[in-house]
C-alpha cells in the first residue's frame, strides 16, 4: 500500500513539475495579471509581440544617452553672446546618422518625386537645393553652381544649400521610405516589382500614418505575407496590416534635437569610467589643438575648416585638411560615437528655435525649444479616416489642447466647429504685432522662425567647431556652408553598452525563478 501511495506522490509531483514546465514555457504568451493568453481568437485576439529586437533605422548609429553640462565645452565666447551659459542636463539615448546627407541622398530624393509626381513641377522645384549659394560678388564660384550638387565627383559630398525646412521635409520623406522597404521585404506590402508590373497601382504613395490607419489597403498593395488577423469573426486565413505593437516599423527620422546634437558631437563616453567623465572637451576629440597628436598622423587636421584667412587647404604638396571646399561625408576619423565630421564640413541644422537665453529657461531632461504640437485632422470623425492632402499625406493642424479631452468637452468642440469652423492664427514672432515691410522693410529681431545651427564649416574658424558654439539662420534661408543629419528616437531601454558597465543579471520570468527554486533545471 506505502508502495503505491509513493508511486502515486510521484506521479503527482511529475506532474505537476510537467505543468509547471509547460506554463513557464508559456509565459510569455498570457497575460501575466489576468492569466488570458494573448493571440488567441477565441478569446478576443489580443496580439502582444514579445520578441521585438528594437535598432537603428539604415545609416542610423546608437547614441547612448546621459548626463553632460550643456555649454560646458565653451572654455572661450570670443563673441561674447552669453548664449550657451552651462547648465546639467540629461539627454536621452537616440540614433542620429553616421555622416550628414549627401548630395547622392538628395538626388535619391529628388529622383523619387520626380518618379512618382512627374506632372508636379512644384513640388520638384521646392525640393531642389538652392545651389545659388556658392555666387559670391567677389569669387569665381560660378563651377560649383552647375556642377556641385549633380556631378559624381561630388556625389558623397554633404548636400549644402537646403533651408531648415527642406530638410524636415527630406525627413518625412525618408520615414515613409525606409517604412515602405521594410514592409515589402516582410511580404506585408506587395514587392517592388510586383507593384511596377501591376494593373492595379495605389493611387498615392505609401505613408506611415495612413497606412497605420489602415487606409492603404486593397489590390495592388496588400503582400502574401501580411500578419495573421485573429479578431474574433475574422475568415480562415485572414490577414491584417502591420500594426505599431508589432515592433515593426520605424520611429520617425527627424532632425536631433540641439541638445542632442552637442552631445553626440562631444562623444564623452570615450573619456567616462565607473560613472565619471575623466576629462571634458573642446572638439570631438581629445587635446587643446585641432591636429592630430598620434605618432602616425602626427600634424594632420582634424577637420575641415579654414585655419586662417585666405588659407583654405594649406600649401601645394601638402594639403593641410585635403578640401578647398567641402569633403566627403566619411572624412576625418569618427569621434568616440562613430559619427563623422561632428566639427566642421558643413554646419548642421537641428531643430531648436534660437533663443539667446535659453539656458535660462529650459527642462533638464531632453531640453528642447520650438514644440509646436500638431493633430491629424479627420475626414470622416466617426469612421476614423484621416483627411490627406493631394501627395497621400495626413493632413496636420494645431492642436486644440493640451492634454486629452473628456469626451463631453470633444463633442462639444466637434459641434461648435461644424456650426463656426475655428479659426487659427498663426503668430511666428511670439506676439501679436504686426509688421508693415513696405514702411520699415525686412523685421530682423529673433522670431520663432530662426532655428539653430551647430558645428563649424569648411569655411569658418577654429572656434565654431567647438559644439557649445551656436549660430541661427531662419528656417527658410541656406547657404554653402550648411547642410545636416538626421536623427531618431531610441524606444524601450536606454542601456545600450551593457559590457562597460556592471548590471543585475538579466530579467527573469517567474516562471523561471520558480523553476530554480524547486531546482528544475
Amino acid at each position: 500500500m506505502k508502495t503505491k501511495t509513493t508511486y502515486f506522490v510521484h506521479l503527482l509531483l511529475l506532474f505537476f513539475c510537467g505543468v509547471l514546465i509547460t506554463s513557464c514555457k508559456n509565459r510569455s504568451g498570457v497575460s501575466p495579471k489576468t492569466g488570458v493568453a494573448y493571440n488567441d481568437p477565441y478569446n478576443g485576439g489580443l496580439q502582444i509581440n514579445r520578441k521585438v529586437k528594437e535598432g537603428p533605422g539604415p545609416g542610423l548609429v546608437v547614441i547612448e544617452g546621459g548626463t553632460f553640462v550643456m555649454g560646458g565645452s565653451l572654455n572661450e565666447d570670443l563673441t561674447y553672446a552669453h548664449d550657451n551659459l552651462k547648465r546639467r542636463v540629461t539627454v536621452a539615448s537616440f540614433y542620429m546618422d553616421e555622416t550628414e546627407v549627401s548630395n547622392a541622398d538628395w538626388l535619391e530624393y529628388l529622383h523619387w518625386l520626380n518618379q512618382n509626381f512627374p506632372d508636379d513641377k512644384e513640388l520638384y522645384y521646392n525640393a531642389l537645393p538652392d545651389t545659388l549659394v556658392w555666387r559670391q560678388p567677389l569669387s569665381y564660384n560660378e563651377p560649383y553652381v552647375d556642377l556641385y550638387l549633380r556631378h559624381p565627383a561630388y556625389q558623397d559630398y554633404p548636400v549644402v544649400g537646403v533651408t531648415w525646412e527642406q530638410a524636415n521635409a527630406y525627413c518625412v520623406w525618408r520615414t515613409d521610405r525606409v517604412n515602405e522597404h521594410i514592409l515589402r521585404q516582410k511580404g506585408a506590402l506587395v514587392d517592388y516589382r510586383t507593384l511596377a508590373e501591376s494593373q492595379a497601382r495605389p493611387n498615392e504613395p505609401f505613408n506611415t500614418d495612413i497606412y497605420l490607419n489602415g487606409q492603404y489597403r486593397g489590390e495592388g498593395v496588400d503582400g502574401e505575407r501580411m500578419p495573421r488577423d485573429n479578431r474574433p469573426g475574422a475568415e480562415d486565413g485572414a490577414r491584417r496590416p502591420v500594426r505599431m505593437e508589432d515592433g515593426v516599423l520605424k520611429q520617425p527620422y527627424r532632425l536631433p534635437t540641439e541638445a542632442e546634437w552637442e552631445y553626440a558631437a562631444l562623444g564623452l563616453i570615450g573619456n567616462t569610467e565607473y560613472g565619471n567623465i575623466e576629462s571634458g572637451r573642446i572638439y570631438p576629440w581629445d587635446g587643446m589643438g585641432v591636429r592630430s597628436g598620434k605618432r602616425r598622423t602626427q600634424g594632420l587636421m582634424m577637420a575641415n575648416f579654414k585655419p586662417s584667412g585666405g588659407d583654405n587647404m594649406g600649401v601645394a604638396g601638402y594639403l593641410n585638411d585635403g578640401g578647398d571646399i567641402t569633403v566627403s561625408v566619411t572624412s576625418y576619423l569618427p569621434n568616440d560615437y562613430g559619427l563623422y565630421n561632428m566639427a566642421g564640413n558643413v554646419n548642421e541644422w537641428v531643430s531648436d528655435v534660437y533663443r539667446q537665453l535659453s539656458f535660462e529657461d529650459f527642462e533638464d531632461f531632453n531640453p528642447f525649444r520650438g514644440n509646436v504640437y500638431m493633430d491629424k485632422q479627420f475626414e470622416d470623425a466617426e469612421k476614423g479616416i484621416l483627411a490627406k492632402d493631394k501627395y497621400g499625406r495626413p493632413i496636420r493642424v494645431p492642436a486644440k489642447a493640451p492634454r486629452k479631452q473628456t469626451w463631453e468637452e470633444l463633442q462639444a468642440m466637434a459641434a461648435a466647429s461644424e456650426s463656426a469652423p475655428a479659426a487659427f492664427d498663426h503668430d511666428v514672432r511670439g506676439h501679436a504685432d504686426e509688421t508693415n515691410n513696405e514702411l520699415y522693410g525686412a523685421t530682423t529681431l529673433i522670431n520663432d522662425k530662426s532655428r539653430v545651427y551647430k558645428g563649424g564649416s569648411w569655411n569658418d574658424r577654429a572656434y565654431w567647431l567647438n559644439p557649445a558654439t551656436r549660430r541661427f539662420m531662419q528656417q527658410d534661408a541656406s547657404n554653402a556652408m550648411t547642410g545636416f543629419r538626421c536623427a531618431m528616437t531610441l524606444v524601450g531601454s536606454p542601456i545600450v553598452n551593457t559590457k562597460t558597465a556592471p548590471t543585475f543579471p538579466a530579467n527573469r520570468s517567474r516562471g523561471q525563478d520558480k523553476k530554480k527554486v524547486l531546482g528544475i533545471f
